[in-house]
């Protein structure tokens, strides 16, 4: 059975997670699948990214199943080997979000748990309905978030408030995630409301949508040195080429730009 679905309209790859009988819950080939979804993103020509679970809830974390296999298995082997540049399978899952090119707008309902709430904070953007349910879960199982959450989580999270929700592993929902920064906006249908920012971004340039995703990436992990030079060189390749001088005739001329 398919665990992802890849599907392309008016310039935007929707994916989505198909195992909603099972809250989308994460087995190994529902990481695979994944993970696989975000490389064929990568080299299409989509212009913005939905992600978005099936059913009742987004991604409600590990399957249960995975627990158990834990035992059978080397960790070691398992989670230090660098499969995917710097990082192993299971923090791919959420890093391959950050590796396509473009914005990913992720559409969260019901349970964001554990695994589930590392791949959404893979995405740029997180719009959630008001009741959905996060938790930062490992430690519920005696483990520690390792699908890059420790990356992501204190882009945006206070350091108090990233220790709380790690020890506690306490579920919060989303109009807390919300003023925590956890969850970019509230919607009574998140999925809607993914599409038509997608849409909007979809109707931008695309190389600058592009050159944008890889400065904001290298501002929140680099010195203000590199960050300077890196807006310098990004620009150097927009400004007077032909998408920029199209976006500037169409707004001079109160019309949607058309791009190749």
């Amino acid at each position: 059975m398919a665990r992802v679905s890849v599907e392309y309209k008016d310039h935007i790859a929707y994916v989505t997670l198909t195992r909603g009988d099972k809250m989308n819950a994460l087995d190994r080939e529902m990481v695979q699948a994944i993970i696989f979804a975000g490389q064929e993103v990568a080299g299409s020509d989509a212009r913005a990214v939905v992600l978005s679970g099936e059913g009742k809830s987004f991604c409600a974390g590990l399957d249960l199943m995975s627990f158990a296999q834990m035992g059978q298995i080397d960790p070691r082997e398992w989670l230090m080997a660098r499969s995917h540049e710097d990082a192993n399978e299971m923090q791919e899952v959420a890093m391959v979000w950050r590796r396509v090119q473009v914005p990913v707008i992720a559409a969260l309902q019901g349970a964001a748990y554990g695994g589930g709430l590392q791949l959404a904070l893979g995405a740029d953007i997180r719009v959630a309905t008001p009741d959905a349910r996060l938790s930062v879960m490992e430690m519920k199982w005696g483990i520690v978030p390792d699908m890059g959450g420790m990356v992501l989580l204190p882009r945006l999270l206070r350091s108090d408030l990233l220790r709380r929700l790690t020890y506690t592993a306490e579920v919060f929902d989303a109009k807390q995630a919300l003023d925590w920064g956890l969850v970019t906006e509230l919607a009574e249908d998140p999925l809607a409301r993914a599409e038509e920012l997608a849409a909007k971004i979809a109707n931008q340039s695309p190389s600058a949508i592009r050159a944008a995703k890889r400065l904001i990436e290298r501002a929140e992990a680099e010195g203000r040195e590199a960050v300077l030079l890196a807006e310098s060189s990004e620009q150097v390749e927009l400004i007077g080429k032909a998408e920029q001088m199209e976006v500037i005739s169409a707004q001079m001329q109160g019309r949607v730009p058309v791009f190749d």
